[in-house]
């Protein structure tokens, strides 16, 4: 029995994002491989149906629920739904998330604001909804926030994802104080996820700009576009994040040795007070 079946398996997984990307690859080896109980929460409740029949017809078990999380109360919902149908929480993902690509001038506001309150706030509501729960119960449990390598660098004409990653990096960090300083370190583990390239949709589904200079942006979304097809399975990629997790490690990352590259290189940065310089090649810098 591996490390990770032996702490996660059996237990109950709700991922938010689970309609496909990373947050689908978590629930397929978080039910195929570690036998977990999966609730699937979602805005696209096609893709989450579908999955989860996937899941069921490979034997697993698993809930779809439609969810929006820039919505409290569809957390709340989501909460009581996992509580009555499914269990206790062993493991929360908040992994919904968006891109947006652009100047930072040209960003229409709606975009701006419709990607904070996903992948700042959704977190925020996620840890209201389920962390007391988790807090009260006595068994061991785990929340995984995603930020990204984007959570760890610059990168020009994706500035709102960028700070939106720093930003749950940041929340993440601190509620890990939070949860050692009210006496729960012992059985509530929170863990910060840094996925470098792992395959997915979100540089399709991301946000543009309509004036200023849209072909700025959308040559950011085709150089993304470019380095998908060498992006990391999301199966793959969910069974080293289970490793590491099941490991104690804080930091979770899908490359290790390319996402910790980019911490080296961003506390070298701080060190030396050195303004952020463009990448090497001009604009177009990956980040995920």
């Amino acid at each position: 029995m591996t490390q990770a079946r032996k702490f996660f398996g059996g237990g109950v997984a709700v991922v938010t994002g689970a309609g496909a990307g990373i947050g689908a690859g978590l629930a397929r080896y978080a039910a195929g491989t570690l036998g977990m109980t999966v609730v699937l929460a979602d805005v696209d409740g096609a893709s989450i149906a579908r999955l989860r029949k996937e899941l069921e017809d490979g034997g697993a078990q698993a809930l779809d629920v439609v969810c929006d999380v820039r919505d409290p109360a569809a957390l709340e919902h989501l909460a009581e739904r996992t509580r009555t149908e499914a269990g206790p929480v062993r493991l929360l993902v908040n992994n919904a998330g968006v891109e947006q690509f652009g100047y930072l001038w040209d960003t229409p506001v709606e975009n701006w604001e419709r990607l904070v309150r996903i992948n700042i706030s959704g977190v925020f509501h996620g840890i209201r909804a389920f962390l007391p729960d988790m807090l009260a119960h006595p068994g061991q449990s785990w929340v995984w926030n995603l930020s990204s390598i984007g959570g760890v660098s610059t990168a020009p004409l994706q500035a709102p994802y960028i700070m939106s990653k720093h930003a749950v990096l940041a929340l993440t960090e601190c509620l890990h104080q939070e949860v050692e300083l009210s006496g729960h370190a012992g059985h509530v583990h929170i863990q910060a996820v840094l996925p470098g390239a792992v395959a997915s949709d979100i540089f399709e589904t991301a946000g543009g700009v309509r004036s200023g200079d849209v072909t700025a942006a959308e040559e950011q979304r085709s150089a993304m576009l470019h380095i998908k097809a060498q992006a990391m399975d999301p199966v793959r990629a969910a069974e080293v994040l289970f490793s590491q997790a099941a490991e104690g490690e804080f930091y979770l990352m899908t490359q290790p040795a390319f996402v910790g590259g980019a911490m080296a290189a961003r506390g070298d940065s701080l060190t030396r007070r050195a303004a952020p310089a463009l990448p090497v090649g001009g604009r177009l810098q990956p980040a995920y």
